[in-house]
């Protein structure tokens, strides 16, 4: 691997032993507790990440700038640091979780009757989820449920901090798979009624097309719709946030009917367009628990990789 400059080097490893403190410290304290001081803490990176906060509030201005006044935008965008910083700290905490009645503590499950409907269609379940609040206990959640979820994601820069990634991710059982990786091992997982999770609400470096976004055109990964087209495997979406009570509340939702209209690329993008409808629609009821800081609409059509 290519070294890194001296600047980046010191900033990784300076992060990655902040990981590891907070790590230590979740347990310590109260749940409550250490969740007000995660999001103490996330306000303060609002102060001092200039760049990600001024992203957050153009693209909130992007996605609600007819509705809300410039004002309300910036008290959202302190907000969505703070709840960062919450559901950050709820993940971080749950890496001393056992037991699935350890994990039901703290994190309610509604609608795992849909789920059960899906599978035993036995064609496998595609769980379509989103980075929005504390996005990978759902991974804990099905885990513990023996599901053993294939988890698609992308490798993050630094091999320390991707380590600690893989290793929740891949606890009681689910599978963490990069992104763009082993596309035959999870068409062979959905064939034999397995399940696997995937995220599609990010502009990343994949084969994308072009679909509505919060009123913008967004270019958007089709892996995710080209798998479920070819499998023909149930499409559950799901989702998490964090609620007023300080609960965790995980949504299984009824499957996305597959469409199919015999033109191959209108159903990519048909397809897409409906599992982006899904995501839009949680984001807009809790927008303070989203990625905004993310270049959600970076690439200009043309710019895709197709």
């Amino acid at each position: 691997m290519e070294k890194r400059p001296l600047r980046k080097e010191i900033k990784y490893t300076a992060l990655y032993l902040f990981v590891r403190f907070l790590i230590f410290s979740s347990n310590i304290v109260p749940r409550k507790a250490w969740l007000w001081y995660c999001g103490v803490l996330g306000r303060i990176a609002c102060m001092f990440s200039p760049k990600p906060a001024e992203r957050m509030v153009r693209h909130l201005t992007i996605a609600f700038g007819k509705e809300k006044s410039a004002d309300e935008i910036k008290k959202l965008s302190k907000k969505t640091f703070e709840m960062l910083g919450k559901n950050a700290g709820d993940i971080l905490r749950s890496l001393s979780v056992k037991s699935l009645s350890d994990l039901n503590k703290f994190l309610v499950t509604t609608g795992i009757e849909n789920y059960e409907t899906a599978h035993a269609k036995g064609k496998g379940v595609m769980f379509l989820t989103c980075h929005l609040g504390a996005f990978d206990l759902q991974i804990t959640n099905m885990a513990l449920r023996g599901l053993k979820p294939n988890i698609i994601g992308t490798a993050l820069s630094d091999e320390r901090l991707n380590e600690l990634l893989l290793k929740y991710r891949n606890a009681y059982g689910a599978i963490a798979i990069e992104r763009g990786k082993e596309s035959v091992r999870l068409f062979k997982a959905l064939k034999s009624g397995g399940s696997i999770a995937i995220l599609i609400d990010q502009d990343t470096k994949v084969k994308s097309r072009f679909v509505n976004f919060f009123g913008k055109p967004a270019a958007t990964p089709i892996g995710a719709t080209v798998l479920a087209l070819k499998s023909g495997c149930s499409v559950v979406p799901t989702y998490i946030f964090l609620d007023e009570n300080y609960k965790q509340q995980m949504r299984i939702l009824p499957e996305i009917p597959l469409v199919y209209t015999g033109d191959d690329e209108q159903d990519l993008i048909i397809n897409t367009q409906n599992f982006t409808d899904f995501t839009e629609r949680v984001v807009r009821e809790h927008p303070e628990q989203w990625v905004w800081m993310h270049e959600r609409w970076k690439t200009k059509p043309g710019e895709e990789i197709k």
